[in-house]
């Protein structure tokens, strides 16, 4: 993408130039906004603090930046997020956003708790509201750390330091059940033999607030790349790839649940296949015992090497065409929506083919008959590759570069 430029207190700069910084602090907590001109007129932006100042998208506002800006976000309704903004996802004030779960943050005597007392006869009674599973969960964070885009400067760059910084940044704006989610998720660190015991410390200090407050054990999430399962104990150890030494415990009966929810995943991530595919887990833990972590609930999501989020081996076909092609390119994300609905919203959205997103949209000969009839009704003349068949030739990129500088700064002159 090319370099972005930004109206602020009359005048214009560069992301990168070094009096930003000092421009933002002066209007940090004022009425004026930055404009980001990446389209006629601009698209008002806000200023948020953390180590250092940073111009952010107000919400609501992704769809009004050109495709090829760092902004710029496709309609809710293109991904699974569409169907649970207002209810389960809140952002009423600018980077910060509440989200309703379905799963607690604690059990007590074995069993997972809500807070909250229920109530034999309640002065009323209302709709129940739609809550995130872990794996919303999950795709939301990646989403809000950017890990559904992709342009060519990221090849390379996405290690587990990477990761482990921006998941845990995003998680800083996201509340759940009131609680800060950087306090109750842990992803690993990128291990190395020389800051081993550094490391273990750290891990240590973020998971202590799963120690029991009475007769309540407090639950957080650990988010990492599975590595393997084994038997152990009185039931299986799962581990997590940079967590060598720290299995999460978990009995037999679960872990038969997931490999059998997930059957689709662990097969298209052992296919024959030349695309390397990752098995990420979210798992809902509380400590057993002194530093011995169990898993309460898990959830497990297939991603390319990249870490881009795909539904199977047919999803990362096109998104490692695109990789390959040096194309950039958003992935709608799937959230909560069932296969079928799932199957509605484009595999993947060029960004870098003019002034409007591109959606290309992806059909195989295993997809279900319902799947592949909601995909069907979804095309209405769009590009779509049949797995079976050659990749059709892409549409064509536009350079973005210039544009992005000069459309803006043409109409503020």
């Amino acid at each position: 993408m090319g370099t972005r430029h930004f109206a602020l207190g009359g005048h214009i700069f560069e992301a990168d130039d070094p009096r930003l910084q000092t421009y933002l602090a002066q209007l940090h907590g004022t009425a004026e906004r930055p404009r980001c001109l990446c389209v006629p007129g601009g698209v008002e932006m806000y200023i948020a603090h953390y180590r250092q100042y940073q111009i952010k998208r107000m919400p609501d506002t992704g769809q009004l930046h050109h495709p090829g800006c760092a902004a710029y976000a496709p309609e809710a309704a293109a991904s699974g997020l569409g169907a649970l903004l207002g209810e389960a996802v809140r952002e009423d004030v600018p980077g910060q956003v509440e989200l309703r779960v379905d799963f607690p943050w604690a059990r007590l005597g074995g069993r997972s708790v809500v807070h909250g007392p229920a109530q034999e006869e309640p002065g009323e009674v209302q709709a129940t509201a739609r809550r995130m599973s872990l794996r919303a969960v999950t795709h939301f964070l990646f989403e809000r750390a950017g890990f559904n885009r992709w342009s060519p400067a990221m090849a390379g760059k996405r290690s587990q330091r990477v990761i482990h910084h921006y998941l845990m940044a995003a998680a800083r704006d996201i509340r759940v059940k009131g609680v800060s989610l950087s306090e109750r998720l842990y992803v690993p660190e990128q291990f190395t033999l020389e800051h081993k015991a550094d490391i273990a410390q750290r891990r240590r200090q973020q998971l202590a607030l799963l120690n029991p407050v009475g007769e309540e054990r407090p639950l957080a999430l650990i988010l990492g790349e599975l590595k393997g399962c084994e038997p152990g104990g009185q039931g299986h150890k799962l581990w997590i790839k940079h967590m060598p030494e720290v299995p999460l415990l978990l009995n037999d009966a679960t872990w038969r649940r997931l490999q059998h929810s997930y059957a689709a995943l662990f097969e298209a991530r052992d296919a024959d296949s030349d695309i390397p595919l990752r098995l990420i887990v979210t798992a809902l833990v509380y400590a057993k015992r002194e530093s011995t972590y169990a898993v309460e609930a898990a959830s497990l999501m297939l991603t390319t090497a990249e870490w881009i989020a795909v539904e199977g081996l047919h999803d990362a076909m096109l998104v490692h065409a695109l990789i390959e092609q040096r194309r950039r390119f958003i992935k709608p994300l799937r959230y909560d929506a069932t296969a079928s609905e799932a199957a509605a919203f484009a595999n993947a959205l060029l960004v870098d083919a003019g002034d409007a997103p591109v959606p290309l949209h992806v059909l195989s000969p295993f997809m279900k008959a319902s799947e592949r009839i909601a995909k069907e009704r979804a095309l209405a003349g769009a590009w779509c590759w049949w797995t079976d068949r050659g990749l059709p030739c892409l549409p064509a990129s536009a350079s973005t570069d210039h544009n992005l500088r000069t459309r803006g700064r043409t109409h503020q002159s």
